[in-house]
């Protein structure tokens, strides 16, 4: 599975960084926005997709709350 899942990554790399300035301006979906969809495809290695956003997730909460505690009052 996690060769698959890897595979689907470098997959998507590529494709990415094969675009051109107008075509990623034509582009309305975020990069947040695509990554959702595939995660929530059946696709092979959406899982991945899926559990690497619940980190990025749960990582931007902590630095929420880490600079929440780091304000003066």
């Amino acid at each position: 599975m996690r060769p698959l899942v890897l595979s689907a990554l470098l997959l998507i790399g590529v494709l990415s960084c094969g675009r051109n300035d107008s075509t990623a301006r034509r582009d309305s979906l975020t990069q947040r926005e695509r990554d959702s969809m595939l995660g929530a495809s059946q696709l092979p290695g959406a899982q991945g997709v899926r559990g690497a956003l619940k980190a990025s997730d749960s990582a931007a909460a902590r630095r929420e709350r880490e600079d929440a505690a780091a304000q003066p009052e």
